[in-house]
């Protein structure tokens, strides 16, 4: 009897697990998990650093940080421009980005730049400044062609030239 008894449980156990199976397959059952929220941790920028972009960025709105290695990256907008500026953990500015069009181009620069490609059209202009130094890369483009110069101090130097399709 002890031996039936062990056989006969072990048996409807089975056969009541798969009854479960086939009644499960037979209705969908669709398990929901709980809402996800995401939240993003307050980056601490140190003071010297906010008083620096203040003072050199007077006026910048949108501002946001982010830390990059171990500086400090900032993201804004100034002068209807979207601007990038990276600084030191101790406020020293490295470089600054300002992405642009020919409007915010100086005078003499797009004259300059006008007088060497005439067919040429100025669809984006972008400043670094770094280390006391300002750069200028600039987008020209006709129909057939795209050339991205480079003009520092009043030199202008072709860097790219690339066929469009």
């Amino acid at each position: 009897m002890k031996i039936a008894f062990k056989i006969i449980l072990p048996a409807a156990f089975l056969i009541l697990v798969a009854t479960k199976e086939v009644d499960a397959q037979d209705s969908i059952v669709i398990k929901t998990l709980p809402p996800v929220t995401v939240t993003a941790a307050t980056l601490r920028v140190p003071p010297v650093v906010w008083k620096n972009f203040a003072d050199y960025f007077t006026g910048a709105y949108n501002s946001r940080f982010f830390r990059l290695n171990r500086d400090y990256l900032a993201k804004f907008i100034l002068n209807n421009q979207e601007n990038r500026a990276l600084f030191t953990k101790r406020g020293s500015l490295v470089y600054n980005i300002a992405y642009g069009y020919e409007r915010n181009l100086p005078e003499d620069l797009r004259r300059q730049v006008k007088t060497s490609y005439l067919d040429y059209e100025i669809t984006r202009a972008i400043k670094v400044t770094e280390a006391n130094r300002v750069i200028w890369v600039l987008n020209l483009e006709t129909k057939k062609k795209l050339i991205i110069v480079r003009l520092e101090d009043g030199d202008l130097e072709e860097a790219e030239q690339l066929d469009k399709l």
